[in-house]
């Protein structure tokens, strides 16, 4: 008798516990609750920003030879560009030189040759 007592004032208690909005109240968009959000004929639409992974590698250069014109480029494991493939240095955002990929590529460290431009040790390295 005790379980079908208390059955019934938690069954009776259960609606009371769920959310309820008063009529006319406004939800977290600023639209009234069961009105439609479609906006109107003369509004303007809402542009949101659109978010995309970036696939470009980004690397360091370690060490540079200004006379034999090549530079020791080290990249996070797993994205070391591939061999005959144009990077860029850049300098405080600046672009200050294109190398191309010519190998050899150890772990994370490959070599590339300065086409145009200068690179210094420091200099952040990104793919085209």
């Amino acid at each position: 008798m005790r379980w079908i007592v208390l059955s019934i004032c938690l069954i009776a208690l259960a609606p009371g516990c769920a959310k309820t909005t008063p009529k006319g109240a406004k939800t977290s968009t600023g639209s009234p609750v069961g009105h439609n959000t479609a906006p109107a004929p003369g509004d303007a639409p809402v542009s949101r920003p659109i978010v995309t992974p970036s696939n470009d590698t980004n690397g360091k250069v370690i060490s540079v030879n200004q006379k034999a014109r090549y530079a020791v480029l080290s990249y996070a494991i797993g994205s070391v560009p591939a061999v005959d493939s144009h990077v860029y240095a850049y300098r405080n955002g600046l672009k200050v030189g294109e190398l191309r990929v010519s190998g050899p590529q150890r772990e994370n460290n490959t070599i590339a040759d300065l086409v145009t431009g200068e690179c210094q040790p420091g200099d952040d390295v990104k793919g085209d």
